[in-house]
C-alpha cells in the first residue's frame, strides 16, 4: 500500500463520494451497468467477478426495486485505495512521530522546526453550520425497502446495510464513536444492529440500556472516503473517529447541525436517523463475511429509523465481503499501513505489527518485538493482546530480530527456525474470541495462542520430505515451507482423532509443524491459501496437538512437531459459494451488463484463492 503507480502522482482530497468517483470517471476506472440488475445475488456476484479480475468500481443504474443508484467496488484495488486515502496521512503521522521521538527537550529551533505540523494540525476538527448536500430532502416517510441493498450469498437472511457508517456518543457525552456495523434490514423502517463484541457503539449502547434508555443512532452512508476509513480503523476506545477523518481528509469535516439527535455530515449520501431501543432483539443474519463462511442468527439489537435526510440525486454505496481477497481487504492492508507508525508509540516494545487479512484479520497477527531481557517478548506479547480491537487476535507470532512480516513463508520459517516449542507455545483456554470466528465452543469464546521463535537460529529448516512408511489413510503430503508440511487427512466427522495419532508418527519426526487439511494441493498452493484454510479453521485450546504433552512447572510443555488439525468441524458455517443458476445467469448476461467496453470477468468461486 500506498505503493501504487497508477495514481502514484495524484495527491487529491475528496470532500464526498461522488468528487472521488469523478476522479475514477477521469481515469477509466469506473464502469456503469444500465441493465436490469437483482439486488438479491445477481448484484453482488457481478461485483466479486470484477473485483476478481481487479476491475473498475461499478455504478449499477437500475436496480431491480429500488429508487436509488448503487455504487460497488470502490475500493477494490490498491491503487483506488491509495488514490481514494491518500499519501498525506501516512506522510503526517510518520512525521508526529518522529517529533515525538526528538523533540525533548524542546528548543526554540526544534519547536521552529516542527511548525510544518503545526499548520497541518490547524486544519484539523469539524467545521459545523447549517444545510448542506445531506439535507436537500428530510422526510420521516421512511421506506427501507426502496434502498438498493443487497442479499449477498444464497443463505443469507435477507439485504444488508453493508457500508455503514454508524455513529453514537457515549450517554454521558463522553465522546463519540463512529464505527461499521452492518444492518439487517428487517421491514421498511427497521433493521438489526451488528454490534460485536469490543465495539464502541455497542459499549454506549450498553450503558443506555442499563439506564432503560434508548440509545439515539445516525447512520451515514457515503461522504468523505476518508470517513469510511476512520469508522473502520482500530483506534483506541474514545479517540474521536471524525478527528481521524479530518486529518485524513486535510480539512475540517463539515457538520450540518438541526432539528436531529447528532450532527450530520454534510456531504454524506444519506443519513439514517433514529434509535435502539433498550431490551428489543430479534434474530440477525446470518450473513455471509469476510472470513469466508456465513455468520450464523443470532439475536441483536434492532435501530428503528424515524428520518432519513439524503442527497436530492443520492448515491447508495455498498460492498461484498467473502474468501479473500475483497474490498474490506484492500482497506484493511492500507489502514495497517497507514497506523503502522504508532504502534511503537503506543507499544514500545513493539517494532513490528501484522494483522494478515487472509485469515480474516483476528484469526492471526505477527510482531517483531524487542527482547532486551529473559521472555520479555511475552510481555509484548500480553500487551498486543490487551491492546483495543488486537485483543481479538487469536493466534500471535512472535519474533526478536528483523522479518519481512508481510512475507508470511518467509515470517513462519523464521520463528520455526528458532523456536522451542516446550518453552515457546502458549495455549490459553476460556477466553473471548471474535464474534465471527466459530472455530471455539460457542460464539465469543474460544482460546489464544503465541508462539515465539526468539535469537539466533537453532536448527535447520528440512524443504522435502520423505518417509518409509506414510501413516495408514495418510497419501498426500506437500511441504508448504520449510520446517512445515501440510497434509491431507480423512474428514473430521470420519476420524476426529486423527489428529493426536499423527502428531506423534515417526513420518513427521523432523518437521516443526503439520498442519492437517482436508485439501492439501489447495491449503499448500500459496502462502494466502495457506493462511485462509488453516488459522480460519482451527481453534488453539481444541485443534493444537504435539508428539507428547507435558506440565512443567504448571505450563504445557509441547513436543515437536506441532500439529494444528485445520480439517472443517461439522459445527464450523458453510463455505460461501454463489448459488448455481445465479452463476449461469451472470455469465450468459455478462455482455449485457457491459455493452461497450470489454471488462474482465473473474473468478468469483475463487476470488484471488489460488
Amino acid at each position: 500500500m500506498f505503493r501504487s503507480a497508477k495514481y502514484n502522482s495524484q495527491v487529491v482530497s475528496f470532500p464526498d463520494l461522488r468528487t472521488f468517483l469523478a476522479q475514477l470517471q477521469r481515469n477509466n476506472d469506473v464502469a456503469y451497468i444500465d441493465a436490469p440488475v437483482d439486488p438479491v445475488l445477481e448484484a453482488a456476484e457481478i461485483h466479486r467477478r470484477v473485483i476478481a479480475a481487479g476491475g473498475p468500481a461499478l455504478i449499477f443504474r437500475n436496480i431491480v426495486g429500488a429508487d436509488f443508484p448503487l455504487v460497488t467496488n470502490l475500493f477494490g484495488t490498491p491503487a483506488r485505495a491509495e488514490l481514494a486515502f491518500g499519501e498525506r496521512p501516512l506522510r503526517l503521522i510518520r512525521r508526529l512521530v518522529h517529533l515525538v521521538e526528538t523533540i525533548l527537550p524542546p528548543t526554540p529551533a526544534k519547536i521552529w522546526g516542527a511548525r510544518d505540523v503545526g499548520l497541518e494540525l490547524l486544519k484539523v476538527g469539524l467545521k459545523r453550520g447549517h444545510g448542506g448536500p445531506v439535507t436537500e430532502v428530510v422526510t420521516g416517510d421512511v421506506r427501507l425497502e426502496r434502498l438498493p441493498a443487497m442479499t449477498t450469498w444464497p443463505e443469507d437472511g435477507g439485504p444488508f446495510v453493508t457500508l455503514p457508517l454508524v455513529f453514537t456518543q457515549h450517554p454521558d457525552g463522553r465522546g463519540h464513536n463512529l464505527g461499521m456495523y452492518r444492518l439487517h434490514v428487517h421491514d421498511a423502517k427497521s433493521t438489526g444492529i451488528h454490534w460485536q463484541i469490543g465495539k464502541g457503539g455497542g459499549f454506549h449502547y450498553q450503558i443506555a440500556e442499563s439506564r432503560n434508555q434508548a440509545l439515539p443512532v445516525t447512520v451515514f452512508l457515503g461522504g468523505p472516503p476518508a470517513l469510511i476509513l476512520s469508522a473502520i480503523a482500530p483506534l483506541p476506545e474514545n479517540v474521536p473517529e471524525l478527528m481521524l477523518a479530518s486529518l485524513i481528509q486535510g480539512e475540517r469535516l463539515k457538520l450540518s447541525d438541526g432539528p436531529w439527535p447528532h450532527s450530520l455530515v454534510s456531504n454524506a449520501e444519506f443519513a439514517l436517523i433514529g434509535e435502539v431501543p433498550p431490551h428489543v432483539r430479534r434474530p440477525e443474519g446470518p450473513f455471509g463475511d469476510h472470513y469466508g463462511y456465513y455468520s450464523l442468527q443470532h439475536d441483536y439489537p434492532v435501530f428503528n429509523v424515524k428520518q432519513i435526510a439524503r442527497r436530492r440525486d443520492a448515491m447508495f454505496p455498498a460492498t461484498v465481503v467473502g474468501k479473500p481477497r475483497q474490498e474490506d481487504f484492500f482497506i484493511g492492508d492500507l489502514l495497517q499501513d497507514l497506523l503502522s507508525p504508532l504502534f511503537p508509540v503506543v507499544m514500545p516494545a513493539v517494532q513490528q505489527l501484522w494483522s494478515y487479512g487472509e485469515t480474516g484479520y483476528h484469526s492471526l497477527a505477527g510482531a517483531v518485538v524487542k527482547q532486551r531481557y529473559t521472555r520479555e517478548a511475552m510481555a509484548s506479547a500480553f500487551r498486543i493482546l490487551g491492546e483495543g480491537q488486537l485483543s481479538l487476535t487469536k493466534f500471535l507470532l512472535v519474533t526478536d530480530s528483523h522479518v519481512d512480516l508481510k512475507d508470511f513463508r518467509a515470517t513462519l520459517e523464521h520463528v520455526l527456525a528458532r523456536t522451542n516449542p516446550e518453552t515457546d507455545l502458549y495455549v490459553f483456554a476460556n477466553l473471548s474470541m471474535d464474534t465471527l470466528d466459530y472455530s471455539g465452543p460457542e460464539v465469543n469464546k474460544g482460546s489464544k495462542g503465541v508462539w515465539l521463535g526468539l535469537g539466533a537460529p537453532v536448527r535447520d529448516l528440512q524443504r522435502s520430505f520423505s518417509a518409509s512408511e506414510l501413516p495408514q489413510g495418510i497419501d498426500d503430503v506437500r511441504v508448504f515451507c520449510g520446517g512445515c508440511l501440510v497434509v491431507k487427512a480423512p474428514g473430521y466427522q470420519d476420524d476426529p482423532n486423527i489428529a493426536s495419532r499423527l502428531a506423534a508418527h515417526p513420518a513427521f519426526a523432523g518437521w516443526q509443524l503439520v498442519v492437517l487439511t482436508d485439501d492439501a494441493a489447495r491449503a499448500a498452493k500459496s502462502p494466502m491459501n495457506f493462511l485462509w484454510t488453516t488459522f480460519t479453521r482451527f481453534e488453539p485450546a481444541a485443534d493444537i496437538h504435539a508428539a507428547s504433552t507435558r506440565i512443567v512447572r504448571n505450563h504445557l510443555s509441547y513436543t515437536g512437531p506441532i500439529l494444528i488439525d485445520a480439517r472443517m468441524k461439522p459445527w464450523y458455517p458453510k463455505e460461501l459459494s454463489c448459488r448455481p443458476d445465479v452463476a449461469k445467469k451472470v455469465t450468459e448476461r455478462w455482455r449485457e451488463y457491459f455493452p461497450t467496453r470489454g471488462i474482465d470477468m473473474g473468478d468469483s468461486e475463487r476470488g484471488h484463492l489460488d
